[in-house]
């Protein structure tokens, strides 16, 4: 991030703080960090847990792709950098009734927003077998997905499929258990792509991430960090199109389009976790971090 005393800051996934806290500590006392997440129990949380930083930090209410206008709205015009952690939060995860993990019966939620949208239940209820079937292949990459989602529309047909509980077990009977994987359950792909279309994460990061972008003062620095290789993809290729000047065919004679570069990439290939951070924080394992510079 290259934080800079006087800098203004976003940490557009403020969770419970954790990384506005490592920003915030660097700042001096005009530096100003704007924290947005749309998760009123994380926000809630985070104030309470930066409020010795309270002279520094502006807190938004806010999805992905309202976070620009809102941010400018509030006040702040361009920035000196931001920061994306994407992906479901340990507190959605253990927090009961939220409905992310199978870990406990409760109802099938998986809203970040609770207050706004399409709970998972009324997703599974409601959408056709194919549908639901391209919606966990791909955002699960799930091999299984048609035999998922057959068994699911046959047991829908009998009573509604309202847990957490309900969800895994109907998943674990359509797929046969000598390819169950080794070491996870065999419905963490399906709860991760029922996940992502209910909060519909890939089409609030492709939107935002331009968006921000182009609120960057020239040395301004994005960092983004992505669990998914569908999210990893929509990174690398923005990215890739900020970075990359003319794009006229190449039988031109001369550019005629006027491109030029707007960004620098930092990691042509991106950051992974150490060996012994994923042995104390396992859900590391899969962290990917990409950082881009404004030009």
């Amino acid at each position: 991030m290259d934080v800079k005393p006087d800098g203004v800051y976003a940490d557009l996934t403020l969770g419970l703080g954790g990384h506005a806290a490592g920003v915030l500590g660097l700042l001096g006392p005009s530096g100003r960090l704007i924290g947005v997440d749309k998760d009123a129990e994380a926000l809630a949380i985070a104030t309470g847990n930066l409020t010795g930083f309270s002279d520094r930090l502006t807190v938004i209410k806010s999805d992905f792709r309202d976070a620009a206008r809102l941010i400018s709205e509030a006040g702040f015009e361009t920035l000196d950098g931001f920061l994306m952690d994407l992906g479901v939060s340990m507190l959605q995860l253990k927090a009961p009734g939220r409905g992310f993990s199978f870990t406990a019966d409760e109802p099938l939620d998986m809203r970040m927003d609770r207050s706004a949208g399409e709970s998972a239940a009324g997703l599974v209820a409601r959408l056709p077998e194919r549908e639901l079937a391209d919606i966990i292949f791909k955002y699960g990459e799930e091999r299984w997905a048609r035999a998922i989602a057959h068994r699911v529309a046959a047991i829908r047909a009998g009573s509604p499929i309202g847990t957490t509980r309900e969800l895994a077990d109907v998943v674990k009977a359509a797929i046969p258990q000598r390819y169950w994987p080794p070491k996870t359950h065999p419905a963490t792909r399906t709860f991760q792509a029922l996940r992502i279309a209910v909060n519909d994460e890939l089409g609030a990061l492709s939107g935002a991430l331009d968006e921000m972008l182009g609120m960057l003062k020239p040395g301004g620095r994005a960092v983004v960090i992505s669990y998914h290789s569908l999210e990893d993809r929509i990174v690398k290729d923005t990215y890739r199109a900020w970075a990359t000047g003319c794009d006229c065919p190449p039988d031109f004679p001369k550019c005629v389009c006027g491109k030029s570069p707007r960004l620098r990439v930092l990691t042509r290939k991106p950051v992974l976790a150490s060996e012994s951070e994923t042995g104390s924080n396992p859900s590391a394992r899969s962290a990917k971090l990409r950082a881009a510079e404004r030009l």
